[in-house]
């Protein structure tokens, strides 16, 4: 059984309610269904898929909590996605990938975590 695709992503936070505005504002992804767990927590969704999956910590736990490096989204439409980032002046880099037709634009969440978000180099802005 090879695994074929990335189901989601758990990000514990102390912020829930500023990282699901966050999300929706910068990244288009929005909290949906989830199941009654016993702890609070939001799914943020793309399409019919809950990719982020939040869950609250108390506050003194947030710096104990282990961290992920990185994660990543594909996507299209870099031009208007840069758009959205500068009128939300998110800090990021657009960093061609050596050797594969992709670029990335990196940036962080409201909590630090690193997220690039993936697009075909076709779409790379030109210089000047």
């Amino acid at each position: 059984m090879p695994i074929e695709t990335l189901d989601h992503v758990n990000l514990r936070t102390h912020r829930l309610d500023e990282m699901i505005e966050w999300y929706g504002r910068v990244l288009d992804i929005h909290p949906g269904r989830r199941p009654d767990f016993r702890f609070p927590g939001a799914w943020l969704y793309v399409g019919d898929l809950a990719a982020i999956h939040l869950v609250e910590v108390p506050t003194e736990l947030a710096d104990k909590e282990p961290k992920i490096e990185h994660f990543a989204l594909g996507a299209n439409g870099m031009d208007g996605f840069l758009k959205v980032l500068d009128r939300h002046g998110v800090a990021y880099s657009i960093d061609p990938v050596p050797g594969f037709p992709v670029v990335q634009v990196n940036l962080r969440d409201p909590d630090g975590n690193h997220i690039h978000v993936d697009f075909s180099a076709d779409e790379m802005p030109l210089a000047g």
